[in-house]
């Protein structure tokens, strides 16, 4: 079995189908989604039926990012705030125009069905965001950390290099897992184009609502696949720039 981890899509699902595509997963394979499905591109509405359909063919974890919880609240109680329509809601509040509501409806349900992390058995931890307690996730006070918090990965970008893990200095929230995989902040603002790794922590946003790849990586090979920046399927559209 392989398992594959997928950074933030934000609507792209032209992107998302060119990088299966090259993956090809199959039925003993896992397909681990670390959120954001929407609020960028064009096809939110049609991203959220893709990963519907998907995951009644092939095993996946789908979790949730912060994006997919200001797109449920929309669906759910009509808020639009001002920044998330700034933020890539407009495109998915143009996408759900004509939508009928049986769909809707199917897709409150899997907004509602996410996951905030996913801890494997080999102790590699799976989520959109971060978490705060140094103790590790289930002892976390507030759930939205695990798609808001961006302090796990400035904590790890901001160590030295030569700390070891058994340093008093070393942070505790690092040394709870083996590894770590997020997204929710584009590596392309710090110039990279690929899944970049600091400390023991795995970012796969490469920018894909902005002007970056989608990516996934094989956790055990390291391997990593990309689309194509994922602008050049939507000509026309600005996504979240």
């Amino acid at each position: 079995m392989r398992t594959f981890v997928i950074g933030d899509i934000h609507g792209g699902l032209r992107a998302l189908e060119a990088l299966l595509a090259s993956i090809k997963p199959g039925e003993e394979d896992l397909l681990i989604f670390l959120g954001d499905y929407v609020d960028g591109w064009s096809q939110a509405a049609e991203t959220v039926d893709y990963l519907i359909a998907l995951k009644n063919r092939i095993p996946c974890r789908l979790l949730r990012g912060n994006h997919d919880a200001l797109c449920l609240q929309w669906l759910t109680e009509g808020t639009a705030h001002p920044l998330w329509l700034q933020s890539g809601g407009q495109a998915t509040r143009e996408s759900y125009e004509g939508v009928e509501t049986h769909i809707r409806n199917e897709h409150i349900r899997f907004f509602e069905s996410l996951e905030n992390y996913y801890l494997d058995e080999a102790n590699r931890l799976f989520l959109h965001a971060g978490f705060t307690n140094l103790k590790g996730v289930t002892h976390e006070y507030f759930s939205q950390n695990f798609y808001w918090d961006r302090t796990l990965w400035e904590t790890a970008l901001a160590l030295d290099p030569g700390l070891q893990t058994d340093d008093s200095r070393y942070p505790s929230r690092l040394r709870q897992y083996r590894e770590i995989y997020l997204g929710h902040t584009p590596v392309t603002r710090l110039g990279y184009s690929e899944p970049h790794r600091a400390a023991n922590i795995w970012n796969m946003d490469t920018g894909a609502g902005f002007r970056g790849a989608l990516s996934a990586m094989e956790i055990t090979t390291k391997k990593i696949w990309q689309s194509q920046p994922v602008f050049e399927y939507y000509p026309g559209e600005r996504g979240r720039n």
